[in-house]
C-alpha cells in the first residue's frame, strides 16, 4: 500500500483579485452578516473525554508511534458544527466542521485553526469519523487550553457536492467562517473566543493555513488576528516543485497518480482544464475516474480502480499538460501558487517538514521559504527527521508536527 493509500485509510471561489492569489477581499461585517455566513446551523455534541481518556486514545494509534500526550492537561468536549458559508463561486451553501474545547482552564482562550491533509471520502474527516488520525490535533491542541477549529472544506463531512480540492479561496472562507461560527458558539458552553487565532495545517491544509492567515491579515474579519502560523508539509509550488516531482520519481508513484487525478479533476470544475476526461485520462479511466473522486468512494476504492503509473493514467496530452501547464490548469496554480506570493506575513511563522517526504518533496518548503525571504522575511524551516507513520514520511510529518507546533503555540502565550 502506498503511502497516500496509507493516509486515505487511516484518516488519509471567491475569485483572486487586486488582492492577489488565493486571498479572500475583506468584506464589511453588515456585508457577512447580510450574507448569513458564519451562522449556526446546528451543533450537535460528540464526545466527552478527560483527560486520562485524551492520553489513552492518543497511545491507542496502531499505525505509527504514539502521538505526543506531554501537554495534555485538560479533558475535551467536541462538537460537530454545520455553519453557512458560500462556495468557490461565491453562492450561499453549508459546510461542516469539528469544534474542539477544553474541559478547564480560562473562560476565555486562544483558537487553533487546523485544517487538513487530503481526503477523499466525505466521511474521512474529523467531524464524522473518530479514528486517532484525524481527531489527534483536535484532542491535542484542546487538551493542551487551546479552542480548536477543524474545517471539514466544501463536499466533505456533511457539505454537499464534490469538493473544491487545494482551491485555497473557498478553503480560506470555510475556515474563516468556522471561526465566526465558533465565536458565536462559544458562549452558549461558557467559553469565549479570544482575538488570537493559531493557524496550522497538513499537507493539503498548509495551503489552506496560509490562505486564512493571509485573509486575516488583510482586514476579512478584523475580530480576529493571526498570531502564528505553523504550516506543515505543503504542496506550496505545484507548478515549479509539486508536478515536476510527480513526474520524475521524485514523489511515490501510486500517490502521484491520484494527487494527478485529482488536480485535473478538481481543478477542471472551477477553472475548465478539459472538454472531457478522454482529452486528458486514458481509457478505462477516462469513464470512471469523475465519479470515483465525488467523495463518495473510499480510499481503498480509488486505489484499487486506479492505475500505479501516470503514464497508465494520462494520456500524452494529460501529461504534457501536467509538465507545461496551461489554460485552465494555468489559471488554477496561479492561484494554488499564490500563497507563499505576492504577500508579506507579520506574525511569527514556522514552516514544517520531514526528510525526504514522498508526496510533499522538500522543495516545497524550500520554495515556500525563498518566496518570502524575496520579500524580507526569513520563515524558518523546522526538520521534523524522518518521522513514520504507516511506512509514510509525509504522514509521519503530521504526527511529529503537531507535538512540536502545540509546544511553539503555548510558548507564545
Amino acid at each position: 500500500m502506498s503511502s497516500v493509500a496509507a493516509a486515505l485509510v487511516v484518516s488519509g471561489s471567491v475569485s483572486a483579485g487586486a488582492v492577489g492569489a488565493g486571498a479572500v477581499p475583506a468584506a464589511s461585517a453588515q456585508a457577512v452578516h447580510d450574507a448569513g455566513r458564519g451562522r449556526v446551523v446546528s451543533v450537535v455534541h460528540l464526545r466527552t473525554l478527560s483527560a486520562w481518556q485524551v492520553t489513552a486514545e492518543l497511545k491507542s494509534d496502531e499505525d505509527g508511534p504514539n502521538w505526543d500526550t506531554g501537554t495534555v492537561r485538560y479533558g475535551v468536549d467536541t462538537y460537530r458544527v454545520v455553519y453557512r458559508t458560500v462556495d468557490a463561486k461565491g453562492r450561499p451553501t453549508t459546510a461542516s466542521g469539528l469544534l474542539a474545547f477544553p474541559r478547564g482552564g480560562e473562560r476565555r482562550l486562544r483558537t487553533v485553526s487546523f485544517t487538513h491533509g487530503t481526503e477523499l471520502f466525505k466521511g474521512d474527516v474529523a467531524s464524522v469519523s473518530t479514528e486517532v488520525w484525524g481527531q489527534a490535533p483536535a484532542l491535542t491542541y484542546a487538551s493542551a487550553g487551546f479552542a480548536v477549529v477543524l474545517p471539514d472544506y466544501l463536499g466533505l463531512g456533511l457539505g454537499s457536492g464534490p469538493q473544491a480540492w487545494m482551491d485555497v479561496p473557498s478553503e480560506t472562507t470555510a475556515a474563516l467562517d468556522l471561526l465566526r461560527a465558533a465565536a458565536s458558539y462559544a458562549p452558549t458552553v461558557g467559553r469565549q473566543l479570544g482575538h488570537e487565532v493559531l493557524a496550522t495545517g497538513f499537507s493539503q491544509g498548509a495551503s489552506a493555513a496560509l490562505g486564512l492567515t493571509r485573509a486575516l491579515q488583510e482586514g476579512a474579519d478584523p475580530r480576529f488576528r493571526v498570531a502564528a502560523v505553523a504550516p506543515v508539509s505543503g504542496a506550496y509550488a505545484f507548478r515549479d516543485v509539486a508536478f515536476p516531482s510527480l513526474l520524475d520519481g521524485r514523489a511515490d508513484p501510486k500517490d502521484g497518480v491520484i494527487y494527478t487525478a485529482l488536480a485535473l479533476v478538481a481543478f477542471n470544475r472551477l477553472h475548465h482544464v478539459y472538454d472531457s476526461p478522454g482529452e486528458v485520462f486514458r481509457a478505462p479511466y477516462s469513464r470512471t475516474i469523475e465519479r470515483l473522486l465525488d467523495g463518495t468512494h473510499t480510499g481503498q476504492e480509488v486505489m484499487a480502480k486506479t492505475p500505479d503509473t501516470i503514464d497508465a493514467l494520462l494520456t500524452r496530452h494529460g501529461r504534457d499538460l501536467i509538465a507545461h501547464p496551461t489554460g485552465g490548469l494555468a489559471a488554477a496554480l496561479r492561484i494554488t501558487d499564490g500563497v507563499c506570493t505576492g504577500w508579506t506575513p507579520k506574525m511569527p511563522m514556522r514552516l514544517y517538514y520531514a526528510e525526504g517526504d514522498e508526496q510533499a518533496v522538500n522543495g516545497n518548503s524550500e520554495h515556500c521559504q525563498a518566496s518570502f525571504r524575496a520579500r524580507g522575511v526569513d520563515v524558518p524551516l523546522v526538520d521534523l527527521g524522518t518521522p513514520d507513520y504507516g511506512g509514510s514520511r509525509h504522514l509521519g510529518s503530521q504526527q511529529a508536527a503537531t507535538g512540536a507546533v502545540v509546544r511553539w503555540f503555548a510558548s507564545l502565550g
